[in-house]
């Protein structure tokens, strides 16, 4: 490895996060960000903050994007990679907008973004390339010039995201009771989203059943199982199923949730039951809400032993694999032969997102794609 790690033409790299409260006071302002726009009414988003106060009006989320920022500037320093790291949030302090606003003055110029979604949709990809067009555009409405932006491409097949996942399956499979352990089944939860979302994401030729979003966790799903079998010599049956569904009764969302699946694994007579959020980047409120406290919840009123494996969060491994991206990135817009680094069937995802891919509700302007005002 050479002594001087070459990220150029970029001058920074900027984690984009949704967001969360850090206090009970700022849950319904936090929700109102989240909702604004689609008319729910404050009553009905101080019930839903209920499961932040739970947990004391925090959201782990930004917590956990600090330590995910200090593995980064470590990694980075640690292999002679001279590259800046900034934070902002689509939801909540740090903004985004403020966030750029920063790096103008600071005088970068050309900046690679690591949303933390590792997937194709709308909600994962488009709706955060759409909020960096919002924040471009009122920076320049302030007479700014702000930096030219780029995405870092889908990460969910990247060995440094997946090696960690694997890793926390066989740790939820080591703490089942023996007797339980080889019968185990694996469910790998996702965030549910409208199926009608799932089908138009990904490249408009790929668009249909489910689309890009669905295949993508499908394709993890099976790299995660067949290395468990490989390491453990036990062959676990393995389902994807859903969580956090937050859509009105009347539209289809994807299905099965996984408070369901546990009860039909458990009258179909499955002894165990490890839980595995490839869907997510670390352990923030669904994690905490929606599999640790009520889907094991639910697996206790059935007497169903359950597990819950970590997701990558700050592991070292995982700011490894950022680090591949940049370099991987930099090289490519310098025209260099590059070599992507993926796992699975699919293959590495592309670089800059088509005209038509994970298309908005409405129409909208969104940076960082081939069809961006601000190439």
């Amino acid at each position: 490895m050479p002594d001087v790690l070459d990220a150029t033409p970029y001058d920074a790299l900027l984690l984009l996060s949704f967001g969360g409260p850090e206090g009970p006071d700022d849950v319904v302002p936090f929700l109102e960000n989240v909702t604004r726009g689609r008319g729910i009414p404050k009553e009905r988003l101080k019930e839903v903050g209920q499961h932040y106060f739970l947990f004391g009006g925090v959201s782990p989320i930004n917590d956990q994007n600090r330590a995910l920022l200090d593995a980064l500037r470590k990694d980075f320093a640690d292999h002679g990679l001279d590259l800046p790291v900034y934070w902002g949030n689509r939801n909540w302090a740090p903004y985004l907008t403020d966030t750029l606003r920063e790096m103008t003055a600071d005088g970068r110029r050309r900046v690679l973004v690591l949303a933390t979604s590792a997937y194709a949709s709308y909600s994962g990809c488009r709706q955060y390339r759409e909020n960096l067009a919002d924040a471009l555009a009122a920076l320049r409405a302030e007479g700014l010039e702000p930096p030219r932006v780029d995405k870092v491409r889908h990460y969910f097949n990247h060995p440094g995201f997946l090696e960690p996942m694997i890793g926390g399956v066989l740790e939820s499979l080591a703490g089942l009771p023996e007797d339980v352990r080889d019968d185990a089944h694996l469910a790998f939860t996702t965030h549910s989203i409208p199926t009608a979302s799932a089908d138009t994401s990904g490249p408009v030729e790929g668009h249909g059943d489910g689309g890009a979003y669905v295949r993508q966790h499908l394709d993890v799903a099976q790299v995660i199982a067949d290395a468990v079998r490989e390491r453990t010599g036990v062959d676990h049956p393995w389902q994807l199923v859903y969580q956090s569904r937050s859509g009105a009764p009347h539209i289809p969302w994807l299905e099965p949730d996984i408070c369901d699946h546990l009860e039909e694994r458990h009258a179909a007579g499955v002894p165990a039951v490890v839980m595995v959020p490839i869907g997510f980047v670390s352990d923030h409120m669904e994690v905490l809400y929606d599999l640790d406290t009520e889907a094991r919840a639910r697996a206790e009123e059935l007497g169903l032993p359950v597990r819950r494996s970590a997701t990558v969060g700050d592991d070292p491994r995982f700011a490894a694999a950022i680090r591949d991206l940049v370099l991987e990135r930099a090289a490519v817009e310098r025209a260099e032969q590059v070599t992507p680094c993926a796992l699975g069937r699919l293959g590495a995802s592309h670089d800059l997102c088509p005209a038509g891919c994970c298309p908005a509700r409405a129409p909208h302007p969104a940076a960082a794609g081939a069809d961006s005002p601000y190439a």
